[in-house]
């Protein structure tokens, strides 16, 4: 892996991280698109999201300092916030346990990426016109967020374990489902994807270490620090979008990209 490939795929991993199209899926296609496979390249791509993480940390910094601070003084907002972001995590850390491997072994490949990118788009496309036929925004407010509904947002991250169906899809899917605002949604899935991605890039970090070897430290840090920056400025970007345009166009975008690869995959 050269270092341009390398903040290439930081770019592709900060554009899509947080945007429910699939960060997993685009970084498969694009390295089997760049001729790249192998345990260390499937390393790479799940380890740079710790810049993704770095990304929350800083644009949610004031937020997340004071609910520490609550947390310790012992505020209710503080407390019901932690408490939903590990209930909301639980699931997939025993999920993703008893799975990883075969998650790996079946699903990392061009084919079942397109299948969830088509089946997600899908979804989000009918979610969001069956809201607005009824007229229903969902409450704003990270207040609103529950353990309740924390633990149902959880479930469906579950999902996200399949390369191509998207962690943020998938929990701002089931976020709205239990009746939230899109960009509250939004919001606690950026929030939860601290512990979901952070337990994720540590676990494989480790498991994978001498595979990662053959990627070079150079070319990590370059990953990470691109993904980083581009990640940041999606957060700051995304959510004002939601409020605007809702998730109908990342849906169409979804089955447009899942039908490319349909195409390219037929024609071999």
């Amino acid at each position: 892996m050269s270092p341009l490939i390398a903040a290439l795929l930081g770019i592709v991993e900060g554009i899509t991280e947080y945007l429910p199209i699939s960060s997993t899926g685009h970084l498969i296609l694009v390295s089997r698109l760049l001729g790249l496979s192998g345990e260390g390249v499937d390393a790479f791509d799940i380890v740079i999201q710790l810049g993704a993480i770095l990304a929350v940390l800083v644009h949610y910094r004031a937020l997340l300092f004071r609910r520490a601070v609550g947390l310790a003084t012992g505020k209710p907002e503080s407390k019901v916030l932690f408490a939903s972001l590990v209930v909301g995590f639980a699931p997939t850390a025993v999920t993703g346990l008893l799975l990883h491997k075969k998650i790996k072994t079946l699903l990392f490949g061009p084919l079942p990426v397109a299948i969830a990118l088509v089946v997600g788009g899908i979804l989000m496309i009918v979610l969001e016109r069956m809201r607005a036929a009824r007229g229903t925004q969902g409450v704003s407010g990270l207040e609103h967020v529950t353990v309740r509904r924390a633990f149902f947002i959880g479930l469906g991250q579950c999902l996200s374990m399949w390369p191509g169906s998207s962690r943020s899809m998938c929990t701002i899917v089931a976020g709205q489902l239990t009746g939230l605002s899109t960009a509250t949604a939004a919001e606690f899935s950026f929030l939860l994807g601290l512990p979901t991605l952070g337990a994720a890039t540590l676990y494989e970090g480790y498991k994978s270490r001498e595979a990662l070897l053959t990627i070079g430290g150079a070319n990590i840090a370059i990953g990470l620090v691109v993904s980083f920056l581009v990640a940041w400025a999606v957060i700051a970007a995304f959510v004002g979008y939601l409020q605007r345009r809702g998730l109908v166009p990342f849906g169409v975008y979804r089955i447009a990209l899942g039908a490319i690869v349909f195409f390219a995959l037929v024609r071999g």
